[in-house]
């Protein structure tokens, strides 16, 4: 679905590599830890100590890898397009490797990992299918797909694209698409994921010590996350 229906900011647009190219060194003071850390807290599963060698999609800054690591994953590769991020992940240092790729064709071993893990990507993507098959691809069988999305009711409320403030002070927007948590199912399904569980993250207390100029989004879903598991 098109953004642009539901734009009620009007910021100058750039592309997913231009944007957090630009965002990097700002992108952490920005990002709050509610939005999905929060999220893959409440899930039930899977048993992250028990989970071998994980697949991190959009790694950015190296955040979901450091969270991982906190929770006893003992390998995890990650995969970006924006080399400024994956600088910042490497002096991080959560990361086995760290690969430069479109989370569609990340170039990773077919079946290599018992988790595949992606946070705040899904709305860059013009087209979920090809984004599915890949994690698909690269998981082992009976492997966990674990996704944290922007959910489609804030932006289309909110009128608000991913965007950040750039060194001149400008509010730039980086390319959004609204993707209807149907959208998910069906891409999901038509590769093969069985749906185990999603949670959705609404604007509560503690979101608003955080962002309280949001209180008139109070009670409002504004992230998800679901567990796709991969039978067999």
């Amino acid at each position: 679905m098109e953004f642009s229906g539901f734009d009620a900011r009007g910021y100058r647009t750039v592309d997913v590599r231009t944007g957090y190219g630009e965002w990097v060194g700002k992108y952490e003071d920005t990002v709050e830890d509610v939005m999905d850390l929060a999220l893959l807290e409440r899930l039930r599963e899977p048993e992250w100590a028990a989970v071998g060698r994980a697949a991190d999609l959009g790694c950015g800054t190296g955040r979901t890898g450091q969270w991982l690591r906190g929770k006893g994953v003992p390998a995890i590769d990650g995969v970006d397009l924006t080399p400024e991020m994956l600088a910042l992940a490497r002096r991080r240092g959560a990361h086995d490797q760290l690969i430069e790729a479109d989370v569609t064709a990340t170039g990773l071993d077919e079946g290599a990992y018992d988790l595949v893990i992606s946070s705040l990507v899904d709305e860059h993507l013009a087209d979920l299918a090809p984004f599915y098959r890949e994690a698909w691809r690269i998981a082992a069988p009976k492997a966990a797909f674990v996704l944290v999305a922007f959910h489609p009711h804030f932006i289309m409320t909110s009128g608000m694209p991913t965007h950040f403030t750039n060194d001149a002070g400008e509010p730039v927007a980086i390319t959004t698409n609204v993707h209807l948590i149907s959208d998910h199912v069906s891409a999901a399904l038509a590769a093969g994921w069985r749906l185990a569980e999603l949670h959705e993250g609404l604007i509560d207390d503690a979101w608003l010590a955080v962002k309280p100029k949001w209180e008139r989004f109070r009670n409002h879903p504004i992230s998800s996350a679901y567990v796709w598991r991969k039978d067999g």
